[in-house]
């Protein structure tokens, strides 16, 4: 991040919270359409178009379209990082909510099995991989024009504004699949899905608001877009894409085991009722959302690294303890797994993400980068409920509590070989420049 010669750049521009809470609102809905699918596969999708296999083999199956996802993202990433370099941030924002949008809808709109047979399945297949890749196009485009909007000394809170979308998607989808837990049938799972057309015309109309990122039209106007992005962070910024993937995994297949996963054990296990499991993840994404405010306001102060490596440490620390509480079978304690998986272990993580990602990355690779090194982890967590699953059958609970752990050590991993982007040096120089930016008005 170098020095700027304006205020505007150091203290942000004037659009900044705008551009926050334009793409918070945006990954809001979108992390809406695409838990609800999580949600579906854990407690629905087996019976609804795999009823013909036994339930373990119902689950892997539901967890397998889950996981295919998952594999799009990456494609969607790539597509949407590339156009995000060389066309702009904010078409890719606009394009990636109105595609996830409709094909969300289209899901709630599935005939299932009992009615057409094996074509059911196969249309979910082909919607969910049109979900996956507008979902891969999604967060760089947020998160960067939220960075570059953003003023240096908040970078890493206002990037915590979008990532906040996570558990306020995941608030808002599981209370709509609680309100409709008691519908007859198959709209216990179809009205959630449906009700996000209400959310898509809301994202639109601020998305439509945002303008584009200041950087990125800096870099054109001055002919500084390179001719292949993609290429050129590959070729020139490879071990920043690995240590960003190693960083990647940590949250997100850690949520896959602790939340997706866990989902379907207390309800296949009888340690808790649909409706209490999702009153437990609700009750841990009210606390998520203020607290991945919290942890991006956190790396500003101390750093980026300090709060990744807390949260990757507590994934090691914590594996083998969540499954002894979750076997208890006392609601109160499955609650709290929630709270400490989702809250300390994602949430840290996620805080942490918006403003590091971007920060290893230059101007002109920046999404192609970001983008590709997170939707490549995407990857790894989209089938991790799977494996989770497949290791439950064969090991018990250990399975996927070992598994739970890797993530934890891969992640701390990453930490400890990824550069600080923000250490003391960083902060003090940042204070400096934007008091001066303050103290001294703008030409």
């Amino acid at each position: 991040m170098a020095v700027s010669t304006g205020n505007a750049r150091v203290l942000g521009t004037e659009h900044k919270k705008r551009v926050a809470i334009g793409s918070a609102v945006g990954t809001t809905v979108e992390n809406y359409d695409f838990i609800g699918y999580g949600t579906a596969a854990a407690l629905y999708f087996g019976d609804a178009f795999f009823p013909d296999s036994d339930p373990t083999t119902a689950l892997l199956l539901s967890f397998g379209t889950l996981g295919i996802g998952f594999a799009a993202r990456p494609l969607g990433g790539i597509i949407g990082g590339y156009l995000g370099d060389k066309i702009g941030r904010r078409p890719v924002l606009i394009a990636s909510l109105l595609i996830m949008g409709v094909s969300t809808v289209l899901i709630g709109a599935l005939p299932t099995y009992e009615t057409v047979g094996i074509l059911a399945p196969i249309l979910l297949v082909t919607v969910r991989v049109v979900q996956g890749l507008a979902f891969g196009a999604e967060w760089g485009g947020a998160i960067l024009m939220t960075y570059e909007h953003a003023p240096w000394r908040s970078k890493g809170a206002y990037t915590a504004i979008p990532q906040a979308g996570f558990p306020l998607g995941l608030l808002l989808a599981n209370l709509a699949f609680l309100a409709s837990a008691s519908l007859p049938g198959n709209w216990a799972w179809r009205v959630p899905f449906l009700l996000s057309s209400i959310l898509i015309g809301a994202g639109m109309y601020i998305r439509l608001k945002v303008e584009e990122s200041p950087d990125f039209e800096d870099a054109k106007h001055s002919g500084q877009l390179v001719k292949n992005p993609l290429v050129q962070v590959v070729r020139q910024d490879w071990r920043n894409l690995v240590r960003a993937f190693g960083l990647r995994i940590a949250e997100t297949a850690g949520y896959a085991v602790s939340i997706s996963f866990v989902t379907s054990y207390v309800h296949d296990n009888d340690l808790a009722e649909r409706p209490q499991t999702i009153l437990a993840i609700v009750v841990a994404a009210l606390i998520g959302f203020p607290a991945t405010l919290l942890w991006g306001r956190l790396t500003d102060r101390i750093g980026r690294k300090p709060v990744y490596a807390f949260g990757t440490t507590l994934m090691l620390l914590f594996g083998i303890p969540m499954f002894l509480m979750l076997n208890t079978g006392r609601f109160g304690l499955i609650i709290a797994v929630f709270v400490i998986a989702f809250v300390l272990c994602q949430n840290s993580l996620a805080g942490a993400q918006g403003a590091w990602f971007a920060e290893l990355f230059s101007t002109a690779t920046r999404s192609s980068g970001a983008s590709l090194a997170y939707q490549l982890a995407a990857v790894v967590s989209g089938f991790t409920a799977f494996w989770a699953v497949a290791l439950h059958e064969a090991y018990g609970w250990m399975g996927p509590a070992v598994l739970f752990m890797v993530y934890g050590a891969i992640g701390l991993a990453a930490t400890v070989l990824t550069p600080e982007t923000h250490g003391t040096a960083r902060r003090a120089e940042v204070e400096r420049v934007a008091a001066a930016s303050t103290a001294v008005p703008a030409l």
